[in-house]
C-alpha cells in the first residue's frame, strides 16, 4: 500500500476535523474524554486518530496532579506497559523470524536451554506470542527477588497449566521469555535491538526502555510505590522494576506520535517509504494463531477477540487488532476501514484508582462513527444458504414427510440454529434417523471408524456412514419417505463429504426414497477448476470424474451426479440465494464453523486442494495449531525447500523456512523441516498446481524419501505419477490437466445453479 505523509502536530483551539473525521462524531469524542477527566476515571489524556489519509491528534486534561498540576501536552511520555509486546517484544521477535534466526514452530527451549521438563519441552514460540503456553500470569513476588537474571530464572521455573494449546491464558511470563530470546539470538539486549532495528528506522524519537533523566518533565507519573515514592520515569510493572526496567512484556515508554507511526506501519506496511516486515509477515501478526477449538482469538502479539478487546467497541469488525496497557494505553487498528486510533492516559495516577476500561470501549466505537465505520447493527449479506431457505418458506417442502437427516456440526441456520433442531420442531414434519458421515455428527471425531450412537441433545438415533457402511442400509430407510442432506463441502473432490452424499442418493434411488439436498455456498468460489479429472474410482475421495478443484455446489454436483451416474433419484435441491459464483466464503455474511478438526480456517481451506494431496507423504501440518498451512518431512532441508518453491514465483504464494513437530499424524513425535505457506493473494493461487509443484519438488530433492505412491493416493491419476517418474516438468502435467479441466467446464454447465 501507499505510504502516508506524517502530518505534523495540529493546535487543538484551531483544529477543524480533517476531511474523512465528522465534526459530530469528532465533538463527541472530545466529550466522552472530558467527562472521563470529570469523572476521576483519568487526569488527563492524548488521543491520536487517522483514517484513510485524515488525520487528528490533541491533549486533554492534567498530565499530573501531585505535586503540583501540569496541563497534558501532547508530546507527554507515557508508561506503556503491556503495549511494550507488541511495539518492542513482537517486532524483535518477528524480525529475528524474517531473518531465519527464530522460527514461530520451534520448542522455546532450542533457544532457551534450561527451559525443560514439567511440560515446558512442548511451548514453542508462537504459543508464547498468542497467550496458550500455559504458563502462569506472572513471576511471583515472594519471596522477594531481584534481579534480571534471577528473573529470568523464575520465569524459565514457571510450570504450563494447563498443558500447552489447550487455553488462552494472558501471561507476562510469556514475553519475558520472548525478549530473552531476543538477547540470546541477537546478541544484544532487548532495549538495545527494539532501538536499533524498530525505533530509529521509524524515527519514533522518544520511544524506549529507562528514559533519560532530562525527559523527566515530560513524562506523566504514575502513582506511588510500595516506599511512597511517586513513580516518575520509572516503569510501573513491578517485575519489570525489579529486572531493572528492561523486560519484554513492560518498560516501554513513548509518546502518541511515536505510538502513531507504529500503528501507521501495521496498517500500511510502511511510514514515510519505510518498511520493517514483508506483507506475509504483517499477514502472520494481525490475522489469528490461535488453536480453532479456542474462542478466544489472538494474532502474534495483537489481539484481535478476546476478554481484553474493549477497545475494539461495538463497530469496528473482527478483522480489527489491537492491545492495552495496565497504565491506561490502547490502540486499535483497522485495515478495512484504514482508521486506528492511539489512546494514552494518566489513569493510575495519583492513586491508582482510575479506570479507563469502559472508557476504551466508548473511545474505539465514537471514533469508529466518526470515520463513518458501520458495525453489527446494519443489515448484514442476505446470502441464504439451503436451510435458511427452507426455514423462510415455513419447511412447505418438507411437510408430512418422515425424514432421515444426513448432517453433522456444520448444518446450521445463518443464526447459527442446528439444522437437527430446526427440523426437529418444524411443524408437520417428522425427523426420525440421523446419519453422521466422517468426522461423527458433531464433527469431533478423526478416526477411521465411527460407531452407531445416540443423538444425546435431540434423542434420535444417529447411524455411522463412517465405518462398516458408508450409505443407509434398507432397513434404515424403512420407514422414511426422504433423505435430506445438509452438511458443509469444501469444494474440493477428496473432502469426503460429497463421496457419502453420493452414496446416499444412490442408496435412496433404489430404495425409492426422496432425496433433498439443502445446497450451500462453496466456501472457495464456484468459478475456479483444477486437477485431474478421469481417475481411479474411489467411493469416498473420488466418487465420480470431477477434478480436485471442481467450483461446485453440493447441490449442483447431486444433480450431475444424478444423470451422470443414471441413478434416477428423486432429486430435490433447496437453492442457495444471493451467492454469486465469484464469492468467498467471508464474503457471504455466514457464520463460519470448522468443518473437520483440522480444516479451522478459510486460508486452510484454500490451500486444501494441494496441500491435501501430500498428505500421506509427509506432515501437511496435522498435529500442529495450523494445518494445511505448514508442511514438511524429516527428511526436508526447510531451508533449501523454501528457496526451491520460493524460485518458482508461484502466483498468491510464498514460502518461510520452518520447522515442527507433529503431535498426531504422519511423521507424529517427529521434527520435521519444512515450510509455511503465506497466501499472498488467494484469487491469484492456483491450489491445485502448488500441490503438484510442491509434489514436484520434493520428489527431486528427495528421490528415495519421498514416497509418489503415497502422493497418488489421493491425486488418484496414475498417469501424473508416470510422467513425475519419466522427469516430466510439473508444469507439462499441469497443461494436461487444464486441457481435462476445459472439458469438465463445458460438461458440468448444465448443472449450474447460480
Amino acid at each position: 500500500m501507499c505510504s502516508r505523509a506524517f502530518l505534523g502536530f495540529l493546535v487543538l483551539s484551531s483544529q477543524v476535523a480533517a476531511q474523512g473525521f465528522s465534526p459530530e462524531g469528532m465533538a463527541s469524542l472530545k466529550a466522552a474524554l472530558d467527562q472521563a477527566i470529570k469523572g476521576h476515571q483519568t487526569p488527563g489524556a492524548v488521543a491520536w486518530i487517522e483514517h484513510a489519509g485524515a488525520v487528528e491528534h490533541w491533549a486533554q486534561g492534567e498530565r499530573a496532579l501531585v505535586p503540583e498540576k501540569e496541563a497534558m501536552s501532547e508530546d507527554t511520555i507515557f508508561d506503556a506497559a503491556s503495549l511494550t509486546k507488541v511495539v518492542a517484544t513482537t517486532p524483535s521477535v518477528m524480525l529475528l523470524i524474517e531473518q531465519g534466526k527464530v522460527a514461530l514452530a520451534a520448542p522455546v527451549k532450542r533457544y532457551l536451554p534450561e527451559f525443560t521438563g514439567e511440560g515446558r519441552d512442548a511451548i514453542t514460540v508462537q504459543q508464547l506470542l498468542t497467550h496458550t503456553s500455559g504458563l502462569p500470569a506472572d513471576i511471583p513476588a515472594k519471596p522477594a527477588w531481584t534481579g534480571y537474571a534471577e528473573g529470568i530464572r523464575l520465569a524459565c521455573a514457571s510450570v504450563p497449566k494447563p498443558a500447552p494449546g489447550q487455553a488462552f491464558r494472558y501471561s507476562d511470563i510469556n514475553f519475558i521469555l520472548l525478549g530473552e530470546i531476543v538477547h540470546r539470538v541477537s546478541g544484544d539486549t532487548l532495549d538495545v535491538f527494539a532501538r536499533e532495528h524498530v525505533f530509529a528506522p521509524l524515527q519514533m524519537q522518544d520511544t524506549g526502555f529507562k528514559p533519560a533523566s532530562a525527559l523527566l518533565p515530560r513524562i506523566a507519573p504514575t502513582e506511588r510505590d510500595e516506599t511512597g515514592r511517586m513513580l516518575r520515569g520509572v516503569v510501573h510493572d513491578p517485575t519489570s522494576r525489579r529486572m531493572g526496567g528492561v523486560a519484554g512484556h513492560a518498560g516501554l515508554f513513548l509518546t502518541a506520535r511515536d505510538l502513531a507511526r507504529y500503528a501507521r506501519l501495521m496498517l500500511h506496511g510502511e511510514v514515510d517509504g519505510v518498511r520493517l516486515f514483508r506483507p506475509e509477515t504483517l499477514a502472520l501478526m494481525t490475522h489469528s494463531q490461535t488453536p480453532a477449538a479456542l474462542p478466544e482469538r489472538r494474532g502474534l502479539g495483537w489481539d484481535i477477540d478476546s476478554k481484553f478487546s474493549r477497545p475494539r467497541g461495538k463497530l469496528f469488525p473482527l478483522g480489527s487488532f489491537g492491545h492495552t496497557g495496565y497504565t491506561g494505553t490502547a490502540m486499535w487498528i483497522d485495515p478495512a476501514s484504514q482508521t486506528f486510533y492511539v489512546l494514552l492516559t494518566t489513569r493510575l495516577h495519583p492513586d491508582g484508582k482510575g479506570d479507563v476500561r469502559d472508557l476504551y470501549e466508548e473511545v474505539g466505537t465514537l471514533v469508529a462513527k466518526a470515520a463513518g465505520v458501520s458495525g453489527p447493527d446494519i443489515e448484514v449479506p442476505s446470502v441464504l444458504n439451503g436451510i435458511d431457505v427452507l426455514k423462510r418458506e415455513g419447511f412447505a417442502s418438507l411437510q408430512g414427510l418422515r425424514l432421515g437427516l444426513i448432517t453433522n456440526h456444520t448444518g446450521i441456520d445463518n443464526q447459527r440454529h442446528a439444522t437437527i433442531d430446526l427440523l426437529a420442531h418444524a411443524p408437520g414434519v417428522q425427523l426420525k434417523a440421523l446419519f453422521s458421515p466422517e468426522h461423527g455428527i458433531r464433527g469431533q471425531l478423526d478416526q477411521d471408524k465411527i460407531n452407531d450412537s445416540k443423538d444425546e441433545q435431540s434423542g434420535l438415533p444417529v447411524f455411522s456412514l463412517h465405518g462398516d457402511r458408508t450409505a443407509p442400509s434398507k432397513a434404515q430407510m424403512h420407514d422414511l419417505d426422504a433423505l435430506v442432506f445438509d452438511i458443509q463441502d469444501m469444494g474440493c473432490r477428496f473432502y469426503t463429504y460429497i463421496g457419502t452424499m453420493k452414496n446416499c442418493l444412490e442408496a435412496a434411488a433404489k430404495a425409492g426414497k426422496k432425496f433433498i439436498v439443502l445446497d450451500r455456498v462453496n466456501p472457495v468460489r464456484g468459478d475456479r477448476i483444477g486437477g485431474p479429472v478421469q481417475v481411479v474410482k474411489h467411493e469416498i475421495v473420488a466418487c465420480h470424474d470431477i477434478p480436485v478443484l471442481h467450483g461446485m455446489t453440493a447441490g449442483e454436483l447431486a444433480l450431475m451426479f444424478n444423470a451422470e451416474a443414471n441413478l434416477h433419484a428423486d432429486l430435490t435441491v433447496v437453492k442457495v440465494q444471493g451467492w454469486s459464483r465469484d464469492q468467498w466464503f467471508d464474503a457471504t455474511g455466514l457464520p463460519w464453523i470448522n468443518p473437520s478438526p483440522n480444516m479451522r480456517s478459510l486460508t486452510a481451506a484454500t490451500l486444501y486442494p494441494g496441500i491435501g494431496l501430500l498428505e500421506y507423504a509427509i506432515s501437511v501440518g496435522r498435529g500442529t495449531d495450523a494445518p494445511f498451512e505448514v508442511i514438511g518431512a524429516p527428511f526436508v532441508n526447510d531451508r533449501k525447500l523454501a528457496f526451491e518453491m520460493n524460485k518458482l514465483a508461484l502466483p498468491g504464494i510464498r514460502f518461510v523456512p520452518e520447522r515442527f513437530t507433529p503431535k498426531t499424524s504422519v511423521f507424529e513425535g517427529k521434527e520435521c523441516g519444512g515450510v509455511r505457506l503465506i497466501v499472498t493473494d488467494r484469487n491469484a493461487l492456483r491450489p491445485v498446481e502448488l500441490g503438484l509443484a510442491l509434489g514436484h519438488t520434493l520428489h527431486r530433492l528427495h528421490p528415495e524419501s519421498f514416497s509418489l505412491e503415497k502422493f497418488n493416493r489421493l491425486l488418484l491419476d496414475q498417469p501424473s505419477i508416470d510422467q513425475l517418474k519419466d522427469g516430466a516438468s510439473w508444469q507439462d502435467i499441469g497443461k494436461r490437466w487444464s486441457e481435462a479441466c476445459t472439458a469438465f467446464a463445458k460438461r458440468r454447465k448444465s448443472f449450474l445453479l447460480y
